[in-house]
């Protein structure tokens, strides 16, 4: 049985961690509100890019897109070369599932493609160092980002953008995957796998319905050419868009998981407490036990 003092001590400890996990709740709580305004102003934009960018496609011919470098951002590229993983987690863990379930998912996805050639590119130490620990696969982490969260910033968007980019050019990738947390609400978030280049599926399929009719403008550069300027920066800002919704995703959690581990904490003193109680009152009767027991003795 646990002597008094082992329990105060273990109640000491515990009210020392609920202060920790309070504070850090209260830390993520005060992030979030930020999060959320810059996830909600980042998507509007990024759509309107989608729909920008798909006006335009719509509009060009094989003959407008050959010799552009837009032609080899959107068309598919011949199966067989390597493989492209762009994985963004968190930099640090006490954020309950949130980076357990990207790394499930990066893994099937990994298994999925056993014995093919994989690039990563990574933003989170948390997916770093799991791809870092990863043996048996034919794996090569091109660039990684760390230490971003929660300032993720465009700047940090147009890195891996470059990143991505010169990785595209300069090798005969297949096809971009990206993975990542999507912020739906406080309490929600979802795992998202998606294929960010070639750029024709994304734009298909996720681009707003009901397009704009350009054919009443005219335009300067032509729209071949504007629309091989503006690649880079619409995938610079999904990019953007996403480490928002990975940063919004990550604070969510993290407010969740503390609140729960001070709740935690909380019932837990709670029930050291009692347990105190019970051995301070048994001692108590144990003493009077011997001191009656004496008492009788003596007068015996």
């Amino acid at each position: 049985m646990a002597s008094l003092r082992d329990i105060k001590k273990h109640i000491s400890s515990v009210k020392s961690i609920k202060q920790i996990t309070y504070a850090m709740k209260m830390v993520a709580a005060a992030r979030i509100k930020r999060a959320q305004t810059s996830i909600l102003a980042a998507r509007p934009f990024a759509g309107e890019m989608d729909r920008l960018i798909a006006d335009l496609y719509s509009e060009l011919g094989e003959e407008d897109l050959s010799g552009s470098g837009a032609r080899d951002l959107f068309e598919e590229r011949p199966a067989g070369g390597p493989l492209c993983l762009l994985l963004i987690t968190a930099d640090k863990g006490l954020c309950g599932s949130f980076n357990t379930n990207l790394l499930k998912a990066a893994a099937a996805w990994l298994k999925e493609n056993r014995g093919r050639k994989i690039c990563a590119v990574v933003a989170g130490r948390k997916g770093r160092d799991f791809l870092h620990r990863l043996k048996g696969l034919d794996l090569e982490i091109v660039h990684e980002m760390v230490g971003i969260f929660p300032k993720a910033g465009y700047v940090h968007a147009q890195l891996l953008s470059d990143a991505i980019l010169k990785l595209y050019a300069e090798r005969p990738v297949e096809s971009v995957t990206l993975i990542y947390n999507e912020f739906k609400s406080l309490m929600t978030q979802r795992i998202v796998t998606d294929r960010l280049l070639p750029l024709k599926h994304h734009i298909l399929e996720k681009a707003p319905s009901g397009q704009r009719n350009s054919g009443d403008f005219s335009f300067e550069p032509r729209k071949a050419e504007l629309l091989s300027a503006l690649l880079p920066r619409h995938i610079g800002a999904q990019l953007y868009r996403t480490l928002l919704e990975s940063q919004a995703a990550e604070l969510a959690a993290r407010m969740n998981a503390m609140e729960s581990a001070s709740k935690n904490a909380t019932e837990l003193i709670e029930g050291l407490t009692l347990k105190m109680n019970k051995t301070r009152q048994a001692m108590i009767t144990t003493e009077l036990n011997e001191i009656v027991s004496g008492s009788e003795a003596l007068g015996g």
